[in-house]
């Protein structure tokens, strides 16, 4: 079912949230003809989990609306940007399933417009050029209960100003030496308004222009700037810069925007376990703390993208968070949850052993080699199956032999019987030590009436366990990724500690000597698998290589999230 709103499609999805109040009362008005957003990161660093919620609002309600939505780089600070940033939010934006078509834009594009609207400014005597130091307009700024005093600059006269300005722009002064300042009132309430500065000097070479420029305007001034060139209707932002709107709207009020954008601000996204935090992030890569920005552990969509995770489960993710006002910090097992619902459907079940024990089928002929149909994916009916060599020998989870094993044991022990998966019903006779007394070699008889493992006589067999032939086994490396770190609020840390003390050393476990079935020697890096009875897995785009498959845990099959979802 679908309502038209001005030419526009709402398709099927009920409208759940004030932005898209907001939105269909400005289309059913007549306000807008149509809405045009814009995801507006900066290039200095990569994107994280809480940038895809921004993407797939702005990108998400211009699609759902049938309007445009655009890519803006707000590349206003050379001193920490780079190409590399632009490439791989590009990258992500598109991988998430989002496409800016014609309209990628630059902060850098109107630099020229800027300097223009700043002039504007001066000749309204509405900016000043102040010589005052970043701490003294710190200082000068006053606090939340004490108003700012006003620089001994201030009043400097229109003609002066422009001078200085222009001056500033062609190099004649040093970092620091001068900034331009809105003139506002240095005693409102809000801080923001306390005359901001709106362009500093900053004598670095910038990635896209070189060094045309030497004075780089401020993202509070360049923000509603940049929206009113690109006819930007709604201008979504989170929700730490409410406090800010005052300001958007005063730059366009004072250089006279005809139809202003409008800002309209909602709730970042935090999750447990992890930071968001760019400049926290950029340590952990400076440090080698991680394998770099796309390292598993993080939560950049390039660290979800080498892990395994989807980008219809991220996506999936976002909208059931939804889009509010309000702080919140959302359980890391919501997404891991969406992460599993997603790989249940398309991943294919194979077989893997990461700790193997040796298990010799004694009755076996120590020559035959047989072919068991195992199906790829019970959740998908045209997936179909495939064949995995079976021997005499193969290799089973040490975990599922026990020889003083608990109550309710279910996998293999001494004298038990256990179904070894889309095989034979194996028996365990006997078992052989090491010097140190771990057991390293197990002796079973099977029954050769039992393939596809059912019993023949109609006895039960509780355990079914996985394996890998050991002639046909490739030897492959595990990685196992857990959290980054051990509290759910990372920035919980004793007084006095660094924020890194939290960090969870075991949140990577390398294992070497495992098995995987034949099937897996060729697999390609990206491609997404379920180990059966162990968890998803995703073949590593870094360091895998043909015939050395290296494989990351996306996420375990345990899924605590959807237990406790159950009982509410």
């Amino acid at each position: 079912m679908e309502k038209e709103i001005n030419g526009n499609a709402e398709k099927d999805v009920k409208v759940s949230n004030f932005i898209e109040d907001i939105i269909i009362q400005d289309l059913e008005s007549g306000k807008v003809k149509k809405i045009h957003t814009r995801f507006p990161p900066e290039p200095n660093g990569y994107l994280h989990i809480g940038h895809a919620k921004a993407i797939c609002i702005n990108f998400g309600l211009a699609e759902k609306y049938n309007g445009l939505c655009n890519l803006r780089f707000d590349d206003t600070n050379p001193s920490k940007e780079d190409v590399e940033y632009v490439e791989s939010i590009k990258e992500d934006v598109k991988w998430l399933g989002f496409d800016w078509d014609d309209r990628l834009y630059f902060a850098s594009d109107y630099f020229q417009k800027f300097y223009e609207y700043a002039v504007v400014l001066i000749k309204k005597g509405l900016a000043y050029v102040d010589d005052l130091s970043a701490d003294e307009i710190r200082e000068y700024r006053g606090t939340l209960t004490e108003p700012g005093k006003e620089s001994p600059w201030r009043n400097r006269s229109v003609e002066e100003n422009l001078d200085l300005f222009e001056r500033m722009k062609n190099g004649e002064f040093e970092n620091g030496e001068k900034v331009l300042r809105a003139k506002i009132d240095m005693s409102s309430p809000n801080m923001n308004m306390r005359d901001p500065v709106i362009y500093r000097i900053l004598k670095t070479p910038h990635h896209r222009t070189g060094n045309d420029w030497c004075i780089y305007p401020m993202y509070d001034y360049a923000h509603p700037l940049e929206d009113a060139i690109e006819n930007i209707t709604h201008s979504l932002c989170s929700i730490e810069f409410e406090d800010h709107r005052p300001l958007y709207d005063w730059f366009l009020e004072k250089l006279e925007i005809e139809n202003p954008p409008r800002q309209y601000e909602f709730a970042r996204l935090n999750l447990t376990y992890t930071v968001m935090s760019k400049r926290k992030l950029l340590q952990l890569v400076q440090k080698g703390i991680v394998d770099g920005w796309d390292d598993p552990r993080m939560p950049t969509l390039s660290g979800f993208r080498r892990r395994g995770y989807t980008p219809e489960a991220i996506r999936k993710f976002c909208e059931i968070i939804g889009v509010a006002k309000t702080y919140s910090v959302v359980d890391y097992g919501l997404l891991e949850h969406c992460i599993r619902e997603d790989l249940n459907k398309r991943a294919q079940r194979v077989m893997a052993v990461l700790n193997p024990l040796k298990v010799v089928i004694d009755n076996y002929p120590e020559d035959k080699i047989e072919e068991m149909d195992v199906e790829n994916n019970p959740e998908d009916p045209d997936a179909g199956t495939r064949k995995v060599p079976f021997s005499r020998v193969v290799y089973i989870e040490r975990d599922d032999f026990e020889e003083n094993p608990p109550k309710k044991y279910f996998r293999l022990k001494p004298g038990g019987e256990v179904r070894l998966k889309n095989a034979y019903i194996i028996k365990c006779n006997s078992f052989i030590k090491d010097e140190n007394g771990q057991v390293v070699e197990v002796h079973c008889t099977y029954d050769p009436l039992s393939r596809g493992g059912s019993a023949p006589d109609g006895r039960k067999v509780s355990g079914t366990i996985q394996w890998v032939s050991a002639q046909h086994a490739v030897d492959a490396e595990v990685r196992l990724y857990n959290h980054l770190f051990l509290k759910e609020d990372p920035d919980d840390v004793p007084e006095g500690e660094d924020w890194t003390v939290n960090l969870n050393p075991e949140s990577l476990v390398v294992l070497t000597g495992c098995k995987v079935e034949p099937s897996l020697a060729d697999a390609k890096p990206g491609d997404k698998f379920q180990f059966m009875r162990i968890g998803y897995f995703c073949v590593d785009s870094k360091y895998s290589a043909k015939g050395k498959p290296v494989f990351n845990r996306t996420v375990s099959l345990k899924d605590t999230w959807a237990k406790i979802k159950d009982k509410s």
